[in-house]
């Protein structure tokens, strides 16, 4: 006789409502739910596992006999509906496989004790001196003369400007130093053979190379949400005798704890300003009031332009610095504004500014307090900067090494004054954790378990299986699952998959986005991308920019062959070119520099040509938009009160301090948005007067004959 293995489900013996009420009560039993828990299901795959269940009993055209039976039982109250809990378990399983190995996955993601990560560290008993200050105050200073003394090695700083810095200063020094970011690889023995002393980047730090003496700076951006893990790997992992650490105090209770847990102690050495700032009792209020030494401090590009622009028209000339111009345009900025014989005396610049430049400034002005920010869920906010940024930025003032022996901190605005000085005045807050993020290793470990989920998945899982203890957190992966859905559709290692996650793009960049992918396709098909197979692609030669657009491509196209470069040091054998492809590099930068140089120019032309839509161009335009912005507020309380009334036009004589300009000062709103209100008033005056009209009105108030039925 035939086993029969599946019923169809019409033939079941109870009505279709009977079956639906026993699963909604099972489905509401607390004790299922925590009976679910205990195997991997949390509240939200439990409920995602029960609809999936819940709909292959009602709607799957055959059942199979034992799911058929139980149902039967329960109806009958010859079985309880907690029975039901191992098919419900079955069909969980065969939709979640995680829940099949989970225990495992939890071994692999635990994170609890990451010092156990460096067995190499652990075998040593390292010194660690803690250099605590305020910026200007010598404390990286001390470390390094340390780091000159030993007799090998290394530097982590978190800029490739600042690796640079000390990488030209220890040669200089009579030092031998190498060089390592993640774009470049420079060693000065003539041999090739490595030098006793390294400058890198923290994340290209060696954790298995022993050195007498390491320094790792800016210690207090362990916290840091997407950048944390580097600076963990490094002060837990790093193979020397003594380790310099230098940053905020807010790092010292956090970093003594950690250093608790490898049975470490750590020493604190504080230092004091060595030279004094002022929070002065007035505000700038205009650009007339500038003085050379000068810089204003913006949060948004098109502050940058804006200012540059109300500088030179006051026949004034200034230099500019912001994140995503190449190192050697900065560098040449900062030279240009630093040279007493040249006429440039202003600085404007973002944050940029913050770290990794030696600038002779006299007085700080911010812009605007308000600064967009990443939280560390991902998350964009629009906030006062914190205490410890703006001492960071306000710190630049009068340096000691500089020609301005004393500094001053002011705003551009009377009314962000006061809140500056509290901001200035609020202590800074402790650092509570410090990062961690998952290695290629235990992604791989993960991807055995799970061989058909996607990596970005994976991460996902990951991170939802992880346990930290209180003292880490696991750094936001946003940045890594964008790339790795970007490529997913491209055949490639997982290896391979996650170095190319890892590469540091920026998202806002449509070309660099692009190149990632264009790059991982080449790659997959094992066709090495060429010196002139790079030329084509980028379109070289490239012209000098006409406007700001042009600019911005550039900077662009300067971002891919960075992330070029970073491939190259990675997959040696598909990116070969990578000298051919510096060298390149530099005359880019050298282009990108010309146009920085006129870079008012191009702003003005921008304009022109509409190009470029500033927030304060001058106060017409802030009158215009302020004027937008109120006649549609007078047409929303109009509309409320006389429900057909046809909104003002905007009015060209509204005050210098409007709405708009207000709003734009504190960083609320962005030229962006204003051009977008405009064109949506615009939108609803036009559809208005549509409606107007079509009644048998003129917007403007005149009367218009009514058309005859057959007039067309």
């Amino acid at each position: 006789m035939k086993k029969l293995s599946c019923i169809p489900s019409h033939l079941l013996l109870q009505p279709s409502n009977e079956v639906k009420k026993i699963l909604d009560k099972f489905y509401k039993r607390k004790e299922i739910q925590k009976l679910a828990a205990d195997y991997g299901l949390d509240a939200r795959l439990f409920h995602q596992a029960f609809i999936s269940f819940r709909n292959y009993i009602m709607q799957s055209h055959s059942l199979d006999v034992d799911i058929h039976i139980i149902l039967n039982d329960i109806c009958f109250s010859a079985a309880h509906v907690d029975d039901l809990f191992p098919f419900f378990l079955r069909h969980a399983k065969q939709i979640f496989p995680v829940l099949e190995c989970k225990d495992d996955l939890r071994k692999i993601s635990d994170l609890r004790i990451p010092p156990n990560w460096y067995p190499e560290a652990r075998a040593i008993q390292r010194k660690i001196i803690f250099h605590s200050g305020p910026t200007n105050s010598g404390k990286t200073y001390h470390a390094i003369q340390k780091y000159l003394s030993a007799k090998s090695g290394v530097y982590c700083g978190p800029l490739k400007l600042l690796a640079h810095e000390i990488f030209e200063k220890s040669n200089a020094a009579g030092v031998p130093c190498d060089l390592v970011t993640g774009e470049e690889r420079v060693t000065v023995e003539p041999d090739g053979k490595q030098a006793a002393h390294v400058a890198c980047t923290v994340e290209m730090c060696s954790v298995t190379t022993p050195y007498e003496v390491a320094v790792i700076d800016e210690i207090q951006m362990i916290k840091d949400p997407a950048r944390g893990w580097a600076w963990t790997r490094a002060l837990l992992g790093l193979c020397a005798e003594e380790v310099h650490l230098c940053g905020e105090s807010a790092a010292i209770d956090l970093v003594t704890e950690l250093m608790y847990t490898t049975g470490e102690e750590v020493e604190v050495r504080t230092y004091k300003r060595l030279t004094p700032i002022t929070v002065l009792d007035h505000a700038l209020e205009s650009l007339d009031n500038l003085r050379p030494g000068d810089c204003i401090v913006c949060f948004s590009k098109n502050d940058i332009y804006s200012v540059s622009r109300q500088i030179e028209i006051r026949g004034l000339e200034s230099a500019v610095i912001y994140g995503s111009l190449p190192p050697g345009t900065k560098l040449a900025q900062a030279k240009k504004f630093n040279d007493p014989d040249d006429p440039c005396k202003i600085l404007v610049a973002t944050d940029a500014i913050g770290m990794g430049l030696n600038l002779s400034i006299r007085r700080i002005i911010f812009y605007s307090l308000i600064k967009p920010s990443i939280n560390e869920k991902g998350e964009k906010e629009i906030e006062p900067i914190t205490t410890s940024q703006a001492l960071q930025i306000a710190g630049r003032a009068g340096r000691f090494s500089s020609k301005f022996k004393e500094g001053e901190v002011t705003t551009m605005n009377r009314e962000d004054l006061n809140l500056l000085r509290e901001i200035l005045n609020r202590p800074v807050d402790p650092i509570r954790a410090a990062g961690l993020h998952p290695t290629a290793e235990q992604i791989e470990m993960f991807a055995y378990h799970l061989p058909d989920t996607t990596l970005s998945n994976l991460i996902d899982i990951f991170v939802d299986f992880s346990q930290v203890d209180g003292q880490y957190f696991v750094c936001n992966m946003d940045d890594f699952k964008f790339s790795a859905e970007l490529i997913q559709h491209i055949p490639l290692s997982l290896r391979v998959r996650y170095v190319f996650c890892t590469a540091p793009i920026n998202k806002k960049q449509p070309f660099v986005c692009s190149s990632l992918l264009q790059f991982a396709r080449q790659f997959s098909r094992n066709e090495p991308l060429t010196f002139s197979w790079l030329r084509r692609y980028i379109k070289w030669p490239l012209l000098p920019p006409k406007n700001i657009k042009d600019l911005m491509d550039l900077e662009a196209v300067h971002d891919v062959l960075d992330l070029y470069l970073w491939l190259s040091y990675r997959f040696i054998d598909m990116f070969p070119d990578a000298s051919f492809v510096r060298d390149l590099q530099k005359e880019l930068d050298g282009i990108i520099q010309d146009g920085v140089h006129n870079i008012t120019k191009l702003i003005k032309i921008s304009e022109t040509h509409k190009l470029l839509n500033l927030e304060s161009l001058s106060t017409e335009s802030q009158s215009r938009l302020s004027g937008t912005l109120k006649s549609q507020a007078r047409r929303t309380r109009s509309t409320k009160t006389s429900g057909s009334k046809a909104a003002e036009p905007p009015s060209p004589h509204a005050g210098e301090k409007s709405l708009a300009s207000r709003l734009v000062q504190q960083g609320l709103l962005t030229a962006d948005m204003l051009k977008q209100l405009e064109k949506e008033w615009l939108t609803q005056r036009t559809e208005h007067g549509k409606e107007i009209t079509e009644s048998g009105t003129y917007s403007k108030g005149t009367r218009r004959k009514k058309k005859e039925p057959d007039s067309d």
